[in-house]
């Protein structure tokens, strides 16, 4: 059998290394499994086609430092529009030869993000639509066909959407639940820093809508980043810093200094997947803000960064999504309403840092590692 995982966020984003590095950790978990798994990753022209062939020879370039040179087909998509036709696609890496041949033999898609349409879709036997965003997918499923009906099975990571204190909009569709994935074995413990660091990455503008109660909120890092903005000065022990992916030029750069943060480039210290891991390394611990969406839900969503965090062993602090309920007591993470809440947690991880690293780490290996989630999903 092949499993293939669908993919369309990754080849595109030539800068984004920790975007990579999610369909990154299901392949390498596939891998630990035995299974013979195949990245089949959307890449849509986009009028640049200088642009598009640095895309093309990144993403080569990316799998080849894993040792999968030989696991992937890429799909140039030169025409506009939703549908996938096979017949259109240009297959790079694998052929379009041997693609057919695999599809002609026993295959399941993981279909991340609604990543491949139909009709290309529905050449494939089982397929599994994966989501990892429930508060958005969740809305627009309300709205529109984002493939209900062409997949067999639907995962989420949003852990509490069952619970009666989640306020997701209702779906029809038999949803199960799985935790954000990590490859326990690439992302291993590493020793902490020797000066404090607490930090996240993100964009810290964010274009996509959501209706909540006939009224459509800012979704963006900005806005959730507010009431958290003077933790600098509350917690001055440590180094605040933010990779946001902002112009050295934008006004929002120097307010961020001026409170305190530290503000540097992700497509600079996050460019591929190895300085991805790196950066993350760098800090004693994430500090992030979350969609308001997702917390006033209650969606129980965490985020495959977070994991990443837990398995250096760096503890994470968040915003509460109803997730706590779902992970062990001491799983190095701290579920916070406000500031002050977030600067108590900042100082018990500089209090207890290395029993806190060993819980996270713990939690990891537990609750997130790829392998152990992808037997779940496939029944393995």
């Amino acid at each position: 059998m092949t499993v293939f995982i669908g993919c369309g966020f990754a080849a595109k984003y030539l800068e984004g290394g920790g975007n990579f590095s999610v369909p990154l950790q299901w392949i390498l978990g596939l891998q630990r499994l035995k299974q013979n798994a195949i990245w089949l990753e959307v890449l849509p022209a986009s009028g640049d086609t200088a642009r598009d062939h640095a895309c093309v020879l990144n993403f080569q370039r990316q799998l080849r430092v894993y040792g999968l040179a030989g696991s992937y087909c890429l799909l140039y998509k030169e025409s506009g529009g939703d549908a996938h036709e096979l017949d259109a696609l240009r297959c790079i890496g694998m052929s379009k030869r041997a693609l057919r041949s695999r599809l002609a033999a026993p295959n399941v898609l993981l279909n991340l993000a609604y990543s491949l349409h139909p009709p290309f879709l529905l050449e494939f036997e089982r397929r599994i639509f994966c989501d990892l965003d429930p508060s958005e997918i969740f809305y627009w499923m309300t709205k529109l066909d984002v493939g209900q009906r062409h997949h067999h099975e639907f995962w989420t990571i949003g852990l509490n959407v069952h619970a009666p204190d989640c306020a997701l909009p209702s779906s029809p569709l038999a949803w199960r639940t799985f935790y954000p994935l990590v490859d326990t074995e690439l992302f291993r413990r590493r020793p902490l820093p020797r000066r404090p660091k607490f930090t996240t990455i993100g964009q810290w503008y964010w274009g996509g809508s959501v209706e909540v109660d006939g009224d459509f909120p800012d979704l963006s890092k900005k806005h959730a980043f507010a009431p958290y903005l003077d933790l600098p000065a509350r917690v001055a022990e440590a180094n605040w810093e933010l990779a946001m992916n902002l112009n050295a030029d934008d006004p929002e750069v120097e307010r961020l200094r001026g409170r305190g943060w530290h503000v540097v480039s992700p497509h600079r210290v996050a460019r591929t997947p190895a300085k991805y891991r790196n950066y993350l390394t760098s800090a004693s611990a994430e500090f992030t803000a979350i969609k308001g969406v997702d917390v006033r839900w209650k969606t129980g969503w965490i985020s495959d960064r977070a994991a990443a965090f837990l398995a250096l062993g760096r503890p994470v602090i968040t915003e509460k999504t109803g997730a706590n309920k779902y992970l062990p007591a001491e799983s190095g993470m701290f579920f916070v309403d406000g500031a002050e809440e977030a600067a108590e947690a900042a100082r018990r991880i500089l209090r207890e840092g290395k029993r806190l690293a060993r819980a996270a780490r713990d939690c990891a290996v537990e609750v997130f590692d790829s392998a152990k989630n992808l037997r779940q999903i496939l029944g393995l």
